[in-house]
């Protein structure tokens, strides 16, 4: 699928911007994967593939607990979308494929 394999991300927070390293699979509507950055490395869950729509949350520990919920697009080697950031209201991510 055309968003299978490793993406340098940034994630847009109140604490400024975020970089790490999405290594995404799909398996037909499924999407699995992890990422990793200045919090650990963490697993994708609820994963989904539609199409160029890609969905997925992480529970992220560090700086705080958090559950991150994306919703984006894959269009060529370019990934981009929102992300609701728990109690701190929605914004947007970015990548580019490794």
């Amino acid at each position: 699928m055309a968003v299978d394999g490793k993406w340098n991300m940034t994630i847009n927070t109140p604490m400024g911007a975020q970089t790490g390293v999405l290594d995404l699979k799909a398996d037909g509507a499924a999407l699995t994967g992890t990422m990793t950055g200045n919090m650990g490395s963490v697993e994708i869950q609820n994963g989904s593939v539609d199409g160029d729509a890609v969905k997925w949350s992480a529970n992220v520990t560090s700086p705080m607990p958090i559950t991150l919920e994306f919703d984006g697009k894959v269009d060529g080697d370019n990934l981009a979308g929102n992300v609701k950031l728990g109690a701190f209201g929605s914004s947007t991510f970015s990548g580019t494929r490794a």
